[in-house]
């Protein structure tokens, strides 16, 4: 399962430590997010302990507005061992009650100038990113007509050498090889390429190459929504391949089912041509222009003697 810890999360946020310094590597498990609110009255039954929890403007005046026991009593519960952590918004400070049950609790307070909202909504990006399901795919993942494509097939098929010829058409790298894919929310699909393989393509015969170097930093970029499937594979003689677009086929990957399409690979036949048609060809279906349907209206024509 995913996780992240409170001193990634305060390098991500730029968050000031408050108390706890030596309590960072505490685990973040959670990409939900808990502002306390009926917990300010005392109620705590289904408590979300185990999310990070965010103390604004009213909470904060209202816990200051407490008498000093009833604050200790709350600020126990609030704080307990699987709180990873508490932020404080709008550079205010932690009442002594607060600070007292995190050192026993050994939970870090962090402050930030942000608004409560505005801290929320970055931190709910960051953690949504942080903490999404992940795999990785041996294939090719590049940008063509603002579609993320990944390329999949056997070794040696050509995957890398039609992103070459992509590129050289203007189109753009993610990642050559492997891809990692993470899933930051239901049914979006998020692929980048690991570190150590950034900008990087392996050409048989030739070696790696730094596409960046060659072709700019244009050429590539960080990360890409996966949004179609094209799947290389040899041309077999009896192959029943879809010629007029009509089949639908999807692979599933992470729980999301992704589009995708089968190109067989024949001498003679122009991968990169190919791959670049049907990404083109799969915007304009999103965009509501489906030449299949068009072409059965126009057969439905031709036999009712329209």
């Amino acid at each position: 399962m995913p996780e992240t810890t409170a001193a990634q999360l305060v390098a991500a946020l730029k968050l000031n430590v408050l108390v706890g310094e030596e309590w960072l590597d505490r685990k973040v498990v959670t990409a939900d997010i808990h502002r306390p609110a009926l917990e300010m009255a005392g109620f705590f039954a289904h408590f979300p302990a185990e999310r990070v929890q965010v103390m604004g403007m009213t909470e904060t005046h209202f816990f200051n507005e407490l008498d000093p026991s009833t604050q200790l009593e709350r600020a126990k519960k609030l704080l307990s061992p699987q709180t990873p952590c508490l932020i404080i918004t709008r550079n205010l400070q932690p009442a002594a009650a607060l600070v007292r049950a995190a050192r026993a609790a050994r939970v870090p307070i962090f402050g930030t100038a942000l608004p409560t909202t505005r801290l929320i909504s970055r931190m709910g990006h960051w953690l949504d990113n942080a903490l999404a399901p992940r795999k990785t795919l041996h294939g090719v993942l590049v940008d063509l007509f603002g579609t993320g494509v990944l390329i999949t097939g056997p070794s040696g098929i050509g995957k890398s050498e039609t992103a070459l010829e992509l590129i050289q058409k203007g189109h753009r790298l993610i990642a050559d090889d492997a891809v990692e894919i993470r899933r930051p929310s239901e049914d979006i699909l998020v692929g980048t390429c690991p570190p150590v393989l950034a900008n990087l393509l392996e050409l048989r015969g030739v070696g790696i190459i730094d596409v960046t170097k060659l072709f700019g930093a244009g050429a590539v970029r960080p990360d890409k929504r996966v949004e179609l499937i094209i799947r290389l594979q040899p041309w077999q003689e009896g192959e029943p391949y879809d010629r007029l677009g009509f089949d639908s086929e999807y692979q599933e990957v992470l729980g999301v089912k992704v589009p995708m399409l089968t190109v067989p690979v024949a001498p003679g036949r122009n991968l990169a041509m190919l791959v670049e048609t049907a990404a083109a060809n799969f915007r304009a279906r999103t965009m509501g222009m489906a030449v299949d349907q068009e072409l059965l209206r126009r057969i439905d024509e031709a036999m009712s003697g329209k």
